[in-house]
């Protein structure tokens, strides 16, 4: 088969926001979200209270993650709507244990955050493309995986990274290969503002 001229063009990308916020974040802080109860979650442990950034002892990272929220509509959607959590919760993940793969129903903007030191190494989330049923699986080869073809990515966190990503795309986390507990947290986020237009009869406000 003889060379041809090609050229390889991007249609749509999916974004991944990541930021730091450590400095939001006390010692105090840290205790008192790993003094939350929690509850058997499948493989690892949950928060029962799934709504811990409505607590006033957590204002500051709450704020910080509200603003990497409204930077998310605005720089990388693109919108003048506003994104605020809804539920939020605390994880422990125990030695051996990750997280199936998963998505989040019913928000638009989902976040991991990883509020306390992280032993090494460091489980990593996992991102999936494909989001539904595969009939056929056509696996790149490792030499010519990229961008576009690539099945997965990884993402390796950090203590303080805050990890903002589409809610409909499919994720994991790694077993805590660890002797420790792995510490994050994890919540959900909708929309609000006016949609559509008034004279089209297509306005909605949420």
């Amino acid at each position: 088969m003889g060379n041809i001229d090609f050229k390889i063009e991007p249609l749509f990308a999916e974004p991944l926001f990541r930021t730091n916020i450590s400095s939001a974040i006390s010692e105090e802080q840290i205790r008192f979200i790993q003094k939350l109860n929690m509850v058997s979650n499948q493989t690892n442990l949950i928060s029962e209270d799934l709504y811990i950034f409505e607590r006033p002892e957590l204002a500051s990272i709450a704020e910080a993650v509200h603003e990497a929220l409204q930077t998310f509509a605005r720089e990388v959607i693109g919108v003048k709507q506003t994104l605020y959590v809804t539920q939020s919760w605390s994880l422990v993940n125990p030695p051996g244990a990750g997280m199936h793969g998963h998505t989040h129903s019913n928000s638009i903007v989902s976040g991991s955050l990883y509020y306390a030191p992280l032993k090494t190494p460091a489980a990593n989330m996992i991102f999936d493309r494909h989001r539904t049923y595969q009939q056929i699986q056509l696996r790149p080869e490792a030499e010519k995986t990229n961008i576009f073809n690539a099945p997965y990515r990884v993402v390796s966190p950090a203590q303080g990274d805050l990890i903002l990503f589409s809610s409909d795309l499919q994720h994991l986390v790694e077993p805590n290969a660890t002797k420790s507990d792995r510490h994050s947290i994890a919540f959900n986020s909708f929309v609000k503002g006016t949609f559509g237009d008034f004279r089209n009869v297509s306005e909605l406000k949420l």
